[in-house]
């Protein structure tokens, strides 16, 4: 479901490769470049996008161009000619501003065609029916939004959703990445406002969890190695939370590090680790109570040897609460990752990894 962008003449060749393997390990099926390219560069565009088609082909991986009318006039072609890039690997085309809809309906005859979610109207739509656009080959793409404060509503946006579902069209949604960002503001590229500054696999969960769409790619360039890590955890449905170790104790090390899970009776202020009391009664010695400070979002809580039989609970806490003296707060969840608390449900797993 997931997939990914990448921008043409911004890497070399080999490394635009090592993405699309990435991407390809993660599950990813789907990629997306632009073509709004200055005439004096339209050779060097031409031979960047076949090299890219040839790449994505060898994945078994689909590609789609964002093209405007300019754009297919500067690598020299009409769009009654569009099928040759078929040809050079391209999968689908996305529609910019401007393309007549005769045109869009024409090309879905015969390669399947991406719609610009921000400019549909009810009209419109009717109007590329009747002109035979082939529904099949039709989805609907949201941008994404490179200014700070121009990401989209997430309630309208879920809104227009259920519209273009209602009328059998596949929607696509961007987030951010965070490796290289794209310039020139360095913003993160997300359709959602409210995603700017969450985590790729958080932003991502959001839309698969919240803000149901049919296809998800990640807007820049690139992800980071800890992002990449989360992805492939979430393939074994397992998620990936990051944390600093607040105490020096190699007694807790073996016990954050178990596969956890959440318990099926999920409680409202934190998350309980199914795994944690079993393992923690075979320890030879007790847990001393140390560290019973607050416990901020995010804080990770062991009990202490005071807390009876519930020593060696190990909570994740959702929800600020006070300090208790027989609740040890070993680590901190990262600020990056606070956010994936919240898709930690019933029953859900999760692993601790300590940066």
């Amino acid at each position: 479901m997931i997939g990914a962008s990448v921008f043409l003449g911004q890497q070399e060749e080999h490394e635009q490769e090592s993405y699309l393997d990435v991407i390809a390990e993660l599950g990813g099926m789907t990629i997306f470049t632009s073509l709004h390219i200055p005439e004096d560069n339209a050779s060097i565009y031409i031979k960047a996008l076949q090299t890219l088609g040839s790449q994505v082909q060898a994945r078994n991986m689909e590609l789609y161009v964002d093209m405007s009318t300019h754009s297919m006039a500067s690598l020299g072609l009409q769009w009654e000619e569009s099928r040759t890039l078929l040809d050079w690997g391209v999968s689908g085309i996305r529609m910019d501003y401007g393309i007549e809809s005769a045109v869009i309906a024409n090309t879905s005859q015969y390669m399947p065609v991406a719609l610009n979610a921000s400019i549909i109207t009810p009209e419109w739509m009717e109007d590329l029916f009747a002109l035979g656009l082939v529904k099949d080959h039709a989805e609907v793409w949201h941008n994404y939004y490179p200014r700070p404060e121009t990401g989209l509503d997430a309630e309208w946006f879920d809104k227009q959703n259920r519209w273009f579902k209602d009328n059998g069209l596949k929607t696509v949604a961007f987030i951010p990445g965070d490796g290289r960002l794209r310039g020139p503001l360095y913003k993160g590229l997300p359709t959602l406002e409210d995603h700017r500054s969450t985590s790729p696999l958080a932003s991502y969960l959001s839309l698969v969890k919240d803000h149901p769409v049919d296809g998800i790619l990640i807007g820049d360039p690139s992800l980071s190695r800890p992002s990449v890590d989360q992805f492939k955890y979430y393939q074994n449905n397992t998620i990936l939370i990051r944390y600093e170790l607040l105490v020096d104790e190699s007694q807790m090390s073996s016990l954050l590090h178990l596969d956890h899970w959440n318990r099926f009776d999920p409680a409202r202020d934190v998350i309980r680790s199914e795994a944690a009391r079993p393992f923690a009664q075979k320890l030879v010695e007790p847990i001393a109570a140390r560290n019973q400070i607050a416990r901020t979002k995010g804080a990770i809580t062991v009990d202490n040897e005071l807390y009876g039989r519930y020593q060696g609970e190990l909570q994740l806490i959702k929800t600020p609460l006070k300090a208790n003296e027989a609740v040890n707060v070993v680590g901190q969840v990262v600020k990056e990752d606070l956010p994936l608390l919240e898709f930690i449900g019933a029953g859900q797993r999760f692993s601790l990894k300590r940066l």
